[in-house]
């Protein structure tokens, strides 16, 4: 028997169908990941087997008893615990154990009952078993491994939401679940603690499930892929690299058939309708029925294809009298930007001490930088102060006056998410007509059905969109991007590749992905260099 059995999984969301009748089995110690664009339902279908929601109709069978940890980047978090405790209610069984073996020896102490004797020396077998004596190295090497060794003793409640699903990951790992169920595991990891996550699952011997847009990863954690393209579920067996090929051997396949199926009904039609009457009709009947019966191969469809356009703010030009010229009129020049539009000067940056070495550096009219480093290397800080939301510890930094910052916050947080993705965008365009509103979202990958959705309902991938939606409409000429490519699938990160590339302003882009920027912006300041952290290996 499979470790997992979907069988006819249908589910749809108002008029919007994910999937219809899809089957699909994982065997024990497979490592799947779960594929597909932004809202096609690939974070739903972890929801529906975990049994977080019910679907339309179909069944999901796990094998009896198994234990399944689900990665919840939402899930509730005790506000009173540090980091470090909270990663020890990992163990809370295995604590609750302790206390019934002490409960029996101290019992045993005072009657003398050998069978206390006995029930405390079965529960210490239990929790040699567990390794219950390793737990602290065992939580130990997490922190490391994830990179939290300086907010262990932080309260739960001081962290961003970024540290937040670390820590939940990190409980995750820590819990010894035979299938791992992880939704995007690699959002705010940088690249050495992705390392140390690949290693980690390379090792693990249980079975897992990974919904990932980062396609390196999957590569190196999983040998099977469950696909989900426009309402389907496809599995194919082996590395990512190899699924990939036989989906568009597939897709190639189907369009070939396609194409020859209906030039084989143009030609049937066009002798059904030469021959309705006459010698030949009852050929022609006999074709309209094989037409009729005929199984429609239905086109291969197409991914969804975003397109961004970042507008770029001009400055109101300005009319000067020419000394030299003969003519008695004033001349127009060009858009005034200054040469310099960001300089910064000895900055010190953090809240209660300082981050980073003190750091100076300037930017040119046009130029685009990639901040990088690792995670608490102090790069959102960075940023955050340059925009005047944190205070500087020390120094100064100051855009000129001719410049306007566009800025995306990685953190998928809304002032009140019950709100639709249209009713973001007027709110914020109160003047503006619907109908560009409507093209920024659609041109974002946002459907009809979807912007009329609360931002609640919609996906990671789908809320970035909205933001990025909204930065179209705002014209700038320094955009400050802070890991837009969390969340977000492989063309739609191309699509915002292509327009951040294109526009003619300044950009600071932080990202942990490599493969997105280092190709195209050869000026990178790596924060690393001057963090006063020490980063984890």
């Amino acid at each position: 028997m499979a470790l997992l059995e979907v069988s006819n999984l249908s589910m749809s969301y108002d008029d919007k169908q994910l999937y219809n009748e899809a089957s699909f089995e994982v065997q024990t110690g497979e490592h799947v990941g779960i594929t597909g664009q932004n809202g096609t339902g690939k974070s739903t279908l972890i929801k529906l087997i975990t049994e977080q929601i019910l679907p339309v109709n179909g069944t999901i069978k796990w094998f009896p008893g198994v234990r399944i940890g689900y990665l919840d980047q939402y899930a509730a978090v005790d506000d009173d615990l540090t980091v470090r405790e909270f990663l020890a209610t990992a163990f809370t069984e295995l604590y609750q154990l302790e206390v019934q073996m002490s409960a029996c020896y101290e019992k045993f102490a005072e009657t003398g009952d050998e069978q206390l004797l006995m029930q405390a020396g079965q529960i210490q077998e239990q929790l040699e078993q567990a390794e219950f004596y390793d737990l602290a190295t065992k939580v130990e090497k997490i922190i490391t491994g994830l990179g939290l060794n300086d907010i262990a003793d932080h309260k739960t409640a001081q962290l961003s939401g970024g540290q937040r699903s670390k820590i939940i990951l990190a409980k995750l790992l820590l819990a010894n679940d035979e299938v791992l169920l992880l939704d995007e595991p690699t959002n705010y990891l940088d690249t050495v603690h992705i390392a140390w996550l690949v290693t980690f699952l390379q090792a693990f011997e249980g079975t897992t499930m990974i919904v990932s847009h980062d396609y390196d990863f999957l590569e190196q954690v999983t040998n099977s892929i469950v696909d989900i393209t426009f309402g389907e579920m496809t599995k194919y067996r082996g590395s990512f690299q190899e699924a990939m090929r036989q989906k568009n051997e597939n897709r190639k396949r189907q369009l070939r058939e396609f194409t020859q199926q209906q030039e084989l009904i143009a030609k049937t039609q066009k002798f059904i309708d030469k021959n309705q009457a006459g010698t030949k009709a009852t050929q022609a009947k006999s074709r309209g029925r094989m037409l009729d019966k005929m199984n429609l191969v239905d086109a291969p469809g197409q991914d969804l294809r975003s397109y961004f356009d970042f507008p770029v703010y001009q400055p109101v030009e300005v009319e000067m009298e020419d000394p030299y010229a003969i003519y008695d009129e004033p001349f127009e020049t060009g858009p005034v930007v200054p040469a310099t539009t960001l300089t910064v000067n000895n900055l010190a940056v953090g809240y209660d001490q300082a981050l980073i070495q003190p750091i100076s550096f300037e930017m040119v009219a046009g130029q685009k930088l990639a901040l990088v480093g690792f995670n608490g290397a102090g790069k959102s800080t960075l940023i955050k102060t340059l925009l005047g939301k944190i205070s500087p510890l020390a120094g100064t930094s100051k855009f000129m006056e001719e410049i306007v910052v566009n800025y995306f916050n990685q953190d998928l947080t809304w002032e009140n998410d019950q709100l639709t993705p249209l009713d973001v965008l007027r709110d914020q365009f109160p003047e503006m007509e619907l109908q560009p509103i409507r093209r920024s979202l659609d041109n974002a990958g946002i459907n009809k059905q979807n912007a009329q959705k609360p931002l609640a309902l919609l996906s990671g991938g789908e809320q970035a969109k909205v933001k990025l939606a909204l930065m179209t409409l705002t014209p700038s000429n320094f955009l400050i991007m802070d890991e837009p490519t969390n969340h977000l699938d492989e063309t739609t990160k191309q699509a915002l590749q292509r327009a951040l590339k294109k526009f003619t302003g300044n950009l600071i882009l932080v990202s942990h992905e490599a493969d997105f920027y280092q190709d195209w912006l050869p000026d990178v300041l790596d924060i690393s260099t001057l963090s006063l952290n020490t980063p984890t290996d």
